[in-house]
């Protein structure tokens, strides 16, 4: 079974109060999962929609046909770090090209996890665009962003 997920982040300040969203959608089912917190940064928030959506599928995950994920995520932040930066930061003890600490370490661990347990496709998606998921998660992680 092919479940696809789109995620989004929102703050309000960086930092400042955030929201988080994903849109999970599974053959004929959708489910919306959303979450803020009062000081965080946007980084954050785009990395646990998709953590907190990957935890769900695994949750959800009794049967082995549940393995092919497409995450859909208009933060090349994450999409690049998933895919491509986080070898090298592994490679490096958690630091940058540049010797810094990677910022957000805690949760690149956990995403890294559960994407290595599943068959995660990463996708970028244009953000505030015609996509009605993308959108829907946009308007999700925005109105769980506590005020």
């Amino acid at each position: 079974m092919e479940i696809k997920i789109y995620t989004d982040g929102a703050c309000i300040g960086n930092p400042g109060p955030g929201g988080w969203a994903a849109v999970i959608l599974f053959e004929k089912d959708k489910k919306e999962l959303f979450g803020g917190e009062k000081l965080t940064t946007n980084n954050r928030m785009e990395l646990t929609a998709a953590i907190r959506a990957l935890e769900y599928c695994s949750k959800k995950e009794k049967q082995p046909s549940l393995k092919h994920i497409k995450i859909f995520t208009d933060s090349i932040y994450v999409k690049e770090g998933i895919t491509v930066w986080i070898e090298n930061w592994k490679k490096n003890n958690w630091k940058t090209a540049d010797k810094k600490n990677v910022k957000n370490v805690d949760l690149w661990k956990q995403l890294k996890e559960l994407a290595d347990s599943n068959q995660v496709e990463w996708n970028w998606i244009k953000g505030h665009s015609d996509n009605p998921f993308n959108n829907l998660a946009d308007e999700l992680a925005k109105k769980a962003t506590p005020i």
